[in-house]
């Protein structure tokens, strides 16, 4: 396996196929690199590098007890795309990973960067705040790692049955393939990360980080996302951007680069050749 060992001495699978200007994908949780299956193929056949790692503790990078939050995860990314010599890269992030990259770049700098994509992305913040009325409470993330604690495997179920692709609005007809492919991909990642990695998500305030960016920066968000709220996230990070553009996709879910795949690919691809 293509692994790289960083200073605490967690391994770091990747994926990295190609040739041509670097495209790095950061997945969201509780997922790993799997989850851009669909995009890999997309752009590595239209003549890009495309690299996708799994987050510490989760896929199959090391189940380490320690390191599970946004710092840590900017580091590895950073360590991968120096041990890769990785340079004009696109940096594309979803949900969680969105805040990986955001951080990444807030952290290390756009030296290695040529654009950002944040999809279904957690920027600047989905906390409940004053400045942010549009949030999720405390209770909402309380119950994801309440759902992990009590039973991972059937609340990955639900979740991926449910809310996380809108497989439970009217009309919406089920993909048994994917809905068992994301509780795959959660079952091979460890508890105690993916809990922990939800305070990480849920709690973290990206706004320093995302002033930091000048580099062009895509916001793509379903205005129907059910696990990130559009109106807490999305809009709010474009302001915050020097140089960010917002693409708003009606009825879209959270998980719209695996159902809506054709769409986003294409927009991606429309961005990255801009």
């Amino acid at each position: 396996m293509n692994t790289i060992t960083v200073t605490d001495g967690t391994e770091i699978f990747f994926k990295d196929w190609g040739s041509g200007q670097p495209i790095v994908f950061s997945h969201g949780w509780p997922l790993s690199a799997d989850d851009w299956d669909n995009q890999m193929l997309f752009f590595l056949h239209h003549g890009y590098r495309v690299i996708a790692h799994d987050r510490r503790g989760h896929g199959r990078s090391t189940q380490v007890g320690s390191g599970h939050d946004m710092d840590h995860y900017a580091d590895d990314l950073a360590a991968l795309t120096e041990h890769l010599d990785l340079r004009d890269a696109i940096h594309v992030g979803h949900s969680a990973g969105g805040g990986e990259v955001t951080r990444y770049v807030g952290r290390h700098g756009e030296g290695r960067v040529a654009k950002v994509v944040l999809i279904s992305s957690v920027t600047p913040s989905q906390f409940l705040s004053d400045a942010n009325p549009d949030g999720l409470p405390q209770e909402a993330f309380d119950g994801l790692q309440a759902g992990i604690a009590a039973n991972r495997s059937e609340f990955y179920r639900n979740v991926a049955s449910g809310p996380f692709y809108g497989f439970n609005r009217p009309g919406v007809e089920p993909s048994e393939a994917v809905i068992q492919n994301w509780w795959r991909q959660g079952m091979m990642g460890a508890a105690n990360a993916q809990y922990d990695n939800v305070f990480a998500f849920a709690q973290e305030d990206y706004t320093e980080d995302l002033k930091k960016i000048s580099v062009p920066v895509l916001v793509m968000h379903g205005d129907d996302d059910q696990i990130v709220p559009y109106a807490a996230t999305a809009p709010r990070a474009v302001e915050l951007l020097k140089n960010g553009t917002l693409k708003t996709y009606a009825g879209f879910p959270h998980g719209m680069p695996t159902t809506q795949a054709d769409t986003i690919n294409a927009d991606l691809l429309e961005f990255i050749r801009s």
